[in-house]
């Protein structure tokens, strides 16, 4: 729904008091894209990924048990990390917006309310 006349000069009121309170914040939020900056974190989580990797092997190799499960951690969260970023970058992991919207199927009914609706279907059958 586009803004109203009156809606889109306060906007603009807000957007210039933000660029004249902090120009440099302003101009980094206008330039970036949200792509560049999950792609970012993509790499951070590889380079996680191959540091949880080394962990690992070094544990394994001096039998040091906890350096060992301490890389195994960091593959793990780096490795979730990297998901979810992926996820979002791909416009999959956005949690913003209701189901219902999104054309998931609702919410599932408890079961009283699944006996209710049943209850009523064989009552307006009758």
């Amino acid at each position: 729904m586009p803004l109203s006349e009156h809606e889109q000069r306060l906007l603009d009121q807000i957007e210039q008091a933000l660029y004249a309170e902090d120009p440099k914040w302003a101009n980094t939020v206008r330039i970036s894209n949200p792509r560049s900056h999950y792609k970012r974190r993509l790499v951070k989580a590889s380079i996680g990924f191959a540091l949880g990797v080394v962990l690992l092997m070094v544990g394994v190799v001096a039998a040091q048990i906890p350096l060992g499960a301490a890389g195994f951690v960091v593959m793990l969260a780096s490795c979730l990390w990297g998901l979810s970023s992926w996820k979002r970058m791909n416009g999959l992991g956005d949690t913003s917006s209701a189901p219902q919207a999104r054309g998931r199927r609702p919410q599932r009914q408890t079961f009283m309310e699944r006996m209710e609706e049943r209850w009523r279907r064989r009552h307006d059958e009758r």
